[in-house]
């Protein structure tokens, strides 16, 4: 409460502006008595704010600004105010949508995303035991997994610096038997 107006925050990952846009109308559609539905994401290089009604940049801005002081990325913020009756006045505007927006950020779950290479792996049934011991020795993430009558085929999500080390180790592992192809592609002429 800021001179008997409410102010509530909400932030959520955002990956297109088409998905924060429609936590945005979720939020219209969640709140629709509220006075004020102000608005900001960065996605990327993207970014957009919006003050909703109240004086230019006495919202949207601040709430940007609280996003990009945190070194946050990929996430929308709204800030709804219900009207208390007393008018705050710009600085105070400023200081009510920005540091609600800044504790909301501060007090929110984060986790760090990063990007994966795609690579799809096929091993003869002799090798599964060593493909599942290299697995198991590497962060990454295990996809789709086909089988043929020769063999198995795993896609897997593997960070770029790991896509030479973990090639190597399967290589090793399986005496040369497997092969792996970027993308989640088979390879060329296997099953």
């Amino acid at each position: 409460m800021v001179e008997n107006s409410e102010f509530l925050a909400f932030a959520d990952r955002a990956d297109t502006p088409d998905v924060a846009l429609g936590q945005l109308a979720a939020l219209k559609t969640r709140y629709p008595d509220a006075t004020h539905h102000c608005w900001a994401y960065q996605i990327g290089p993207l970014y957009r704010f919006s003050d909703d009604g109240e004086p230019g940049g006495t919202a949207g801005a601040p709430i940007l600004r609280a996003i990009q002081g945190q070194g946050l990325d990929h996430v929308m913020v709204v800030v709804v105010r219900f009207y208390g009756g007393v008018k705050l006045g710009t600085g105070g505007l400023v200081r009510a949508y920005g540091g609600t927006a800044a504790e909301c950020l501060r007090t929110a779950g984060r986790f760090e995303v990063r990007p994966r290479v795609a690579l799809s792996v096929t091993v003869g049934f002799e090798h599964l035991g060593a493909l599942y011991h290299v697995l198991g020795e590497y962060d990454l993430q295990r996809g789709e997994e086909g089988y043929t009558a020769g063999g198995v085929t795993l896609d897997v999500g593997v960070y770029p610096e790991d896509v030479e080390g973990f090639t190597a180790a399967l290589r090793d592992a399986t005496r040369g038997g497997a092969v792996v192809g970027e993308g989640f592609d088979r390879p060329a002429g296997l099953p």
